[in-house]
């Protein structure tokens, strides 16, 4: 039998930020080395099980574009698993197209999950980590891993206020001494803008419009403050009415009406944590303030609305779309630290 310690050798450890829109692999000592969609194209044999054809950005590529034979599905929704043979086809993939078409390997894997999961889900993620070659699996929550790659001091006897808008989920969490002391998960996120987004667009000019349309709207014009810089863009679409393909604008003022609706639960989700954090705890975010990070945490105004609701210090992450993926590849720096702030599954 080989031991646990050579296979060590052979292989490098890898940190998994396993989102909704996206899944990124941090391999220890060298970084960020894979960051594609989470979306697999797969044909399913007469036996039901699916064959995948493609993984990452081939897939999405075909998103919309394929016969009835073949599906792109994303098999995470809201955070979690919701398919879960194509989730391990997926992660397979990506660690083995990390490690090469190397067979001999068997990282330890930390895994970063929403910290409201269910123990269901939680088991979801262990074996599919765990199928597609990990010899440990180790789970972290979001907001603990979003803490630490935004460079909080998360295992100081301090309170550190962390919102991590994602795709699938936004994690509120206020983070004291290496644990979450209170915290809230809601499943409203940059999908629900996007969906919003849909339906804005679909309900003022009778035009259908896709995901990848609606998520080009958010990131170009998308915004939460009426102050920001007016810009438009124009989206192509199907016409419900004639059936023919129509181009329509759309303008800042009507991308924040159309994100009203996820943006005023967000911030709901902010105050409720907020309301139930320990007074001590409290009176480190009044100097501290809350930190942004998330790909939603970028929307346009975001920060001023949550300053004007909350009337605390707002601050966006440095590199606040990678926070999750580096704060989980930095606990695989300590074996102690890892323990400490995750769960061996």
């Amino acid at each position: 039998m080989i031991s646990d310690s050579v296979l060590g050798a052979f292989s490098r450890d890898l940190a998994i930020d396993l989102g909704t829109a996206n899944t990124l692999v941090f391999a220890k000592g060298e970084g960020i080395v894979l960051n594609e969609p989470s979306v697999v194209a797969v044909k399913r044999g007469a036996d039901g099980q699916p064959r995948v054809l493609a993984v990452g950005n081939e897939a999405r590529e075909m998103m919309g574009k394929v016969p009835g034979t073949i599906e792109t599905i994303r098999p995470l929704r809201e955070g979690v698993i919701a398919d879960l043979d194509v989730t391990e086809a997926m992660l397979r993939w990506f660690i083995r197209r990390v490690h090469g078409r190397r067979t001999f390997v068997r990282p330890r894997v930390v895994v970063c999950i929403p910290f409201g999961v269910t123990e269901v889900e939680r088991r979801a993620v262990r074996e599919a980590a765990s199928s597609a070659g990990a010899r440990e699996v180790y789970l972290i929550s979001e907001p603990m891993a979003a803490a630490i790659g935004a460079g909080l001091p998360v295992t100081e006897p301090q309170g550190n206020m962390i919102v991590d808008i994602g795709g699938g989920t936004t994690e509120v969490a206020v983070i004291s001494l290496g644990g979450i002391v209170t915290s809230r998960s809601a499943r409203v996120a940059g999908d629900a803008m996007d969906e919003a987004l849909v339906t804005w667009v679909r309900r003022t000019y009778n035009l259908l419009i896709g995901e990848r349309t609606a998520e080009r709207i958010k990131t170009t014009v998308g915004n939460a403050w009426p102050e920001v810089e007016h810009r438009a863009i124009e989206v192509s679409g199907r016409d419900l009415l004639t059936g023919v393909p129509k181009t329509v604008t759309v303008d800042t003022d009507g991308a924040r009406e159309a994100l009203a609706d996820p943006v005023r639960e967000i911030v709901e989700a902010i105050k409720d944590t907020l309301e139930k954090t320990p007074p001590e705890l409290a009176a480190d975010i009044i100097d501290k303030g809350i930190v942004l990070a998330g790909g939603g945490g970028l929307l346009d105004g975001l920060d001023t609305l949550l300053r004007e609701e909350t009337g605390l210090p707002v601050i966006q992450a440095t590199d606040a779309l990678h926070c999750v993926v580096n704060g989980t590849g930095a606990s695989l720096d300590s074996l102690e630290f890892l323990r400490r702030v995750a769960e061996r599954a």
